[in-house]
């Protein structure tokens, strides 16, 4: 129900500034000269080609940043640390990490981008931030004491993940 919200008010939204844009266009084109800049008539199939085409993009972008979600990941278990790698290449693969409570955790990231942006890792609720060497392996360990959603990211804050930390009976990855 709550995505239908969103998708209605941003289609109401579109439809405001389109009608409010025409309506000032209209009226500025009404009281200026047009001596500087004449109109350019389109044909009426291109102007619905390249009004489609925009609404194509901002639903593309809508789906892209709403609704898309990423697999999971479950953090497979070797001698009693949950490991998992991650690639780190224009953002983290897989970006969401199931994980078990009260057991510990070694996160391996593999950086293969060379942004400046991704040459460091921080996971601010269990204080590490971490430099990321280029076509390197680099583990971060610790124990989730709680469970709950914990977020990573880069240095700028631009590229996120998400360690998933379940009870052992809650383990499903979604």
């Amino acid at each position: 129900m709550h995505t239908k919200q969103k998708i209605w008010s941003v289609i109401i939204s579109l439809v405001l500034i389109l009608g409010i844009s025409q309506y000032s266009y209209a009226k500025i084109a009404a009281t200026e000269s047009t001596d500087k800049f004449p109109r350019i008539e389109q044909p009426l199939p291109l102007k619905l080609l390249v009004t489609l085409g925009g609404l194509a993009l901002i639903g593309t972008e809508i789906w892209w940043f709403l609704f898309s979600k990423t697999k999971a990941q479950k953090a497979k278990s070797h001698q009693g640390i949950q490991e998992v790698e991650i690639t780190v290449d224009g953002g983290y693969t897989p970006d969401r990490i199931v994980v078990q409570v009260g057991q510990p955790v070694r996160l391996n990231f593999l950086r293969k981008d060379p942004s400046s942006c991704l040459e460091k890792v921080l996971l601010p609720d269990f204080h590490k931030a971490v430099d990321l060497q280029l076509n390197q392996i680099t583990s971060i360990e610790f124990i989730p004491k709680k469970t709950g959603e914990y977020a990573f990211h880069c240095g700028m804050n631009m590229f996120r993940g998400v360690l998933a930390v379940n009870h052992q009976e809650n383990s499903s990855v979604h």
